[in-house]
């Protein structure tokens, strides 16, 4: 096993300067915001506690750099696009000891998943562009494509680089500049991807980069009158707080939120790919994302196998050091994250759920650091705590039902709808289930949302409001203009 002390590069550092129009500058303010490492509990760096003022001035470069950016031909935008993707890449190696020090993924997956797959989002973000409608003729009218204005981009610590790049690219793109606060907890790779669009050649101003936390610097950036567009990713409850401060501003809203996503396992599934899949996706980041499919809905009489390979497979999961590269999944991400999953698989316990493996506790051995053993639960109904509520760690709920109409119910019993998945194997027939499921996205036989980047992605109810990838992730960032006549 290798030691994080000893492979951490120059990125893992104190960062007590925002980026703001192209300059390294420091905050109004003194105060500063640790991030600790998940796997030690130790702090490893220090960044700046950025302040309404820090916010105002990001926001102010970012508005004077906008007209001429978004005088630029599209084409120019897409190549220095192109550029900041090449960047990424060529510091993937870096940025993957960054994420697994900051975040707790391990290393080796961490390099493929939260650096090379951003790198590839952008990548794809531009080919779309390339293709996107930006004037079209409608009868005897033209309808063009224009720039927003300014973007704030709110970004959370599970999945970072993936999510800025989520936002940055397409709003870029579009013609928009932006203001990025990434996410106090896991904030140090935000100012490598802040170096790299420098790298890139990108103008002064067209992005910069405010640390800070949400009612400090979030609210500011939300509130300020020349913003025009408000991107998060993040809680149900953050997302509520910032629909409600935009829509004094008017200001347009993208909202990509929480998820209980149910996959949904018809009788004539082979279980033989469910099983390996289904842990997959739902302990992959520790189960640390938005999109995991949380719930497994199986046929009641292929209960007890299901409930026996699922055992099998979820203690085959190696839980360790995110810098050992034969573990599958490293500590969740904080002291309060941890806590809060052993506060729900305790809730599940009470209500009566069936547990099969796991409990809220550490992996043996694993005495320091942010762990916890994966955990299945079964006999788990709508009506329970565990089948409704997002817990956002490595806890699997297997719910039983009786034939396709009470599965399609099941699925449907949250208040969320982000992804899901249906397995059949009829492909027709799971394309016909998948469309009774109210979610934002589906996953037929195990698809993976990395192999559909041109497809939007979003959801229904408590999940938000409107949609990253694809040409719909670039109307995000645009006013449309129908000129007639």
């Amino acid at each position: 096993m290798t030691s994080a002390a000893a492979v951490l590069p120059a990125s893992v550092r104190d960062r007590l300067e925002h980026l703001i129009g192209g300059e390294w500058v420091g905050s109004s303010g003194a105060e500063r915001i640790s991030v600790v490492s998940p796997s030690t509990e130790l702090p490893v760096a220090h960044v700046l506690q950025g302040t309404a003022a820090d916010a105002d001035r990001a926001v102010r470069a970012a508005h004077d750099a906008w007209p001429l950016w978004a005088a630029r031909p599209v084409g120019e935008r897409i190549a220095l696009v192109r550029a900041l993707a090449a960047e990424l890449q060529r510091r993937g190696d870096e940025l993957g000891v960054v994420i697994a020090t900051e975040v707790g993924m391990p290393r080796h997956i961490a390099v493929a998943a939260q650096v090379r797959l951003p790198a590839t989002v952008i990548e794809r973000m531009a080919d779309v562009a390339a293709d996107h409608p930006w004037e079209e003729r409608i009868g005897a009218a033209t309808v063009v494509r224009e720039p927003a204005g300014v973007v704030a981009a709110i970004t959370p610590w599970n999945m970072p680089l993936h999510q800025i790049a989520a936002k940055v690219a397409p709003a870029l793109i579009a013609g928009c500049t932006i203001v990025l606060k990434p996410s106090e907890v896991a904030p140090l790779n935000a100012f490598v991807f802040a170096e790299c669009t420098q790298a890139a050649g990108l103008p002064a101003g067209a992005f910069n980069l405010v640390c800070g936390n949400g009612p400090g610097v979030g609210e500011a950036l939300v509130t300020h009158p020349l913003i025009s567009v408000v991107s998060l990713t993040g809680s149900v409850r953050s997302g509520a707080r910032v629909a409600a401060l935009a829509a004094a501003g008017v200001k347009r809203v993208c909202l990509e939120l929480g998820g209980k996503s149910p996959n949904l396992v018809l009788d004539d599934a082979d279980l033989d790919a469910v099983i390996p899949s289904a842990i997959e996706q739902a302990f992959f980041n520790s189960g640390q994302a938005c999109n995991a499919l949380s719930r497994l809905l199986v046929p009641r009489h292929v209960l007890d196998e299901v409930e026996e390979r699922l055992v099998a497979g979820t203690r085959a999961l190696r839980v360790g050091d995110p810098f050992d590269d034969s573990v599958h999944l490293g500590p969740l991400v904080s002291a309060r994250q941890r806590d809060s999953v052993r506060g729900h698989i305790r809730a599940a316990i009470d209500d009566g759920a069936r547990l099969l493996t796991g409990g809220p506790e550490a992996p043996p051995g694993l005495t320091r650091g942010y762990y916890q053993v994966p955990t299945v639960f079964s006999d788990v109904v709508p009506a329970m705590r565990l089948g409704r509520e997002e817990v956002f760690g490595p806890v699997l709920a297997v719910q039983p039902y009786a034939d396709e109409d009470d599965a399609v119910a099941i699925a449907n019993s949250t208040p969320y709808g982000l992804s899901g998945g249906v397995w059949s194997a009829d492909v027709e027939r799971a394309r016909r289930v998948a469309r009774r499921i109210r979610s934002g996205q589906v996953k037929i036989n195990g698809a993976r949302t990395r192999d559909y980047l041109d497809t939007p992605f979003g959801g229904y109810g408590l999940s938000g409001l409107g949609r990253e990838l694809g040409s719909s992730g670039i109307d995000e960032f645009v006013e449309i203009k129908a000129i007639l006549g």
